[in-house]
């Protein structure tokens, strides 16, 4: 059997990350999937600080998702800080969120988004996003060690 696979989820909606968490579980996804509830956290758990500093139970994940709008930092700020700062190039992170303004899209990509999606209205475009994402990120998708 294929390890687990780690996902970074930063959302600070309880009931949202609840409901990814249901979704990737239904979908019978050999993944992990670490929760943090703000930017500053996402970043905490990137750089392996206090209380993320053990690699063991916190390893770097294979994908991140990411909220824009979230307290402390927002994903805008976590993008520019994981790509400039952490340096962490090669780690794809799917923006996952309400907004539908262009300028969201464009400053996403521009900070280094490796995909946008605008998060699914009902529960069957849910599993079916959770498949597409499972499927391409971390089936298919090949990543330098």
């Amino acid at each position: 059997m294929k390890k687990s696979e780690h996902i970074l989820l930063a959302k600070d909606n309880e009931g949202d990350a609840l409901l990814l968490k249901r979704a990737i579980e239904a979908a019978d996804i050999n993944a992990n999937l670490q929760i943090v509830r703000d930017g500053q956290e996402a970043i905490d758990y990137l750089s392996g600080v206090t209380p993320y500093s053990d690699r063991e139970k916190h390893p770097l994940p294979r994908l991140m998702l990411l909220d824009l709008r979230m307290p402390r930092l927002d994903g805008f700020q976590v993008l520019n800080i994981v790509r400039q700062r952490l340096g962490l190039t090669q780690l794809p992170v799917v923006v996952l969120t309400n907004s539908e303004d262009p300028a969201d899209v464009k400053r996403a990509y521009d900070l280094g988004a490796t995909s946008f999606f605008r998060r699914p209205d009902s529960l069957e475009g849910l599993d079916e996003m959770i498949h597409v994402l499972h499927a391409y990120w971390l089936k298919f998708n090949h990543f330098p060690d």
